[in-house]
Parts: structure tokens; C-alpha cells; sequence
């Protein structure tokens, strides 16, 4: 049993990180900063090695999404933090934690015309990840109601067969 709630359209449901799981790649942390995605993308296209490559591009592209919201709505935090981690044979785990100071919790906008949505510039993020990832959700890090960041994360479905043979319990990374 999968103890990940379903994605929300609207908005995302608040979950913790998973307690455990079969292989948990080493956090990296990376300057707040939207030039940090291209790093991101790098790091998971490494760590990944071995992963089906569609998957590898789906977790890329939506790590390099949730880096955008990070530093675009916690613009007090100096840094950014990602976790990776296999939370069985079948479902690969990614958040991406900001720094704090964002005062809102994400969520995909409703509300809009076909018209609007044709010219809208931005808030589309939230939307590829919807669709690429099986779930998505976040949840506050710190204690208690004191705040020290706001992590999103994004589940995805790996196929048993596509798991790379060997992974250790935790894989340090350059």
C-alpha cells in the first residue's frame, strides 16, 4: 500500500516525507537561486543513472519546476534543498525544500478563462507537475506552526524491471 494521498487539482495535499525507504540518495543543497535549477537537472540526470530515461526527464523537469517556485515564493531563504529517494521498488520520491519567508502554500490556479489562460505568463509549473508526476503534495518543515521552509514533493511510478540492480540503502553522491 502506497501511503501517498492523491494529487489535488487545486490544491496540493500537506504530507511529511516518507519515514522509510529502500534507497535514500544523499540531500544536495543549492544556492536560492534560479541558475541552481540547471544544477538540479545535472545532479538528478547522475543520480538517476540507470532509471528509465522518461523518467529521469520527468523528474527533471519537474525538479527544475518546484526550484522556479522555491525561489520565486520563499524569497527569505538563502538556500534550497533536494530529497531523493526510492520508497519501494515502484515509486521514486523527490521534494524540493525552500528556505522559508513564502507565506503561501502551492496550488495549481483556478479560476481562469481559456482566453487568460492563453496569455498567461507564468503559474504553469504546478500544472507539468500535475500531470508528469502520480502525486504531488507538500508539507511545512519545522516545528510546531513555526515555519523554517515549505517542502513540495512529487511521486512518480517506476516500473520494477526499470529499477537499476544494487542500489545500496543510501547512495552518497559526488
Amino acid at each position: 500500500m502506497n501511503p501517498l494521498p492523491l494529487s489535488c487539482s487545486t490544491t496540493a495535499p500537506e504530507l511529511s516525507p516518507p519515514k522509510t525507504a529502500s534507497t535514500w540518495w544523499e540531500h544536495r543543497s543549492y544556492p536560492s537561486e534560479l541558475a541552481s535549477a540547471g544544477e538540479v537537472r545535472a545532479h538528478l540526470r547522475t543520480d538517476l543513472q540507470g532509471f528509465a530515461r522518461d523518467l529521469v526527464d520527468s523528474v527533471v523537469l519537474c525538479a527544475a519546476e518546484l526550484v522556479a517556485n522555491a525561489v520565486k515564493y520563499a524569497p527569505g531563504g538563502d538556500s534550497v534543498l533536494r530529497a531523493l529517494a526510492l520508497v519501494n521498488e515502484r515509486t521514486l520520491w523527490l521534494a524540493i525544500v525552500d528556505g522559508g519567508g513564502g507565506a503561501s502554500v502551492p496550488r495549481i490556479p483556478t479560476g481562469r478563462s481559456d482566453a487568460e489562460w492563453d496569455w498567461a505568463e507564468g503559474q504553469r509549473g504546478l500544472m507539468l507537475v500535475d500531470a508528469l508526476a502520480e502525486r504531488w503534495g507538500h508539507y511545512r518543515v519545522g516545528p510546531g506552526r513555526q515555519s523554517m521552509g515549505l517542502g513540495v514533493w512529487a511521486s512518480f511510478s517506476v516500473a520494477s524491471e526499470q529499477v537499476p540492480l544494487g542500489l545500496p540503502r543510501f547512495r552518497l553522491t559526488d
